[in-house]
């Protein structure tokens, strides 16, 4: 559990870092289980690309109904102009996602022994509610880009109450992609939503159409086993990763069930 000054460090930042929170032998079942479920995963029927370009992100089906399964998504540089794979299958997917803390036995676990919801309760969420989870790789060499963004655009609340929980699964380095994030920026207002428009297709809405602030973003390397909890409306950002080693990751994001959840929100689910 948080003591006072990481709770008031977590309110002045926007993020906090715990150290050591989870151990080699829970970093290991993940990672294991993702491989197992990688090797499963029939990669010819399937292929969705992670990305953060909004035409395709708004209009893959595989992603937008992704919330009550386990799919995969690869990197964007996974497959050649012929749509074959650059790289070994278990070497190409960007994340896994996002329902399995909810459907398969050993992510759920292992998640609940985390004790996250506990956490989340120190920081004000009054009935925590874990909405999506992801494994996320960024493979190495082709490891992709993600845009600074606030994790509040994908997972909204009325009053917002996003929490993000950042799992270091390996090392994350400068030269893999560590996060980065805006020191205070949680505390700026929400730029974007990401909605299901009455027509039936996802769109962007315009919150506020300010600049981000020109400050340096924070880098965030730490080591494996550590802990980052990221405010929803906290910019946060990763780079390419350019190294020969992954950048693994898992992720929890938790909602306050007692706050408004939407019913156009591209992410619904009926399992929690």
């Amino acid at each position: 559990m948080l003591n006072n000054d990481q709770i008031e460090s977590f309110k002045r930042n926007g993020y906090l870092i715990i150290e050591d929170y989870i151990d080699s032998t829970k970093r290991q079942q993940l990672m294991s289980r993702a491989e197992e479920l990688i090797a499963e995963f029939d990669h010819q029927s399937h292929r969705s690309v992670f990305t953060t370009k909004e035409q395709q992100r708004t209009s893959d089906d595989n992603f937008i109904g992704s919330a009550d399964k386990v799919r995969f998504f690869f990197e964007q540089e996974a497959f050649d102009k012929e749509g074959k794979l650059t790289v070994p299958k278990r070497l190409s997917i960007n994340k896994i996602g996002h329902a399995q803390h909810l459907l398969d036995p050993v992510y759920k676990v292992v998640v609940d022994g985390l004790q996250l919801s506990g956490i989340a309760k120190q920081l004000g969420v009054v009935s925590p509610r874990a909405i999506q989870s992801m494994h996320i790789f960024k493979q190495p060499r082709i490891g992709g880009e993600v845009d600074l963004h606030q994790d509040s655009t994908f997972i909204y609340t009325e009053p917002m109450s996003c929490i993000g929980f950042w799992l270091a699964l390996e090392d994350a380095t400068i030269d893999n992609g560590c996060l980065q994030a805006l020191p205070g920026g949680h505390k700026i207002a929400l730029k974007r939503r990401f909605y299901k428009s009455k027509q039936g297709d996802m769109r962007f809405e315009e919150l506020d159409d300010s600049e981000w602030p020109d400050d340096e973003l924070a880098v965030l390397e730490v080591d494996a086993g550590t802990m980052i909890i990221l405010h929803g409306q906290l910019p946060h950002y990763s780079a390419a990763n350019v190294s020969e080693k992954s950048r693994q990751a898992f992720t929890m994001h938790v909602v306050d069930g007692d706050c408004y959840y939407p019913k156009d929100n591209w992410l619904q689910t009926d399992l929690v």
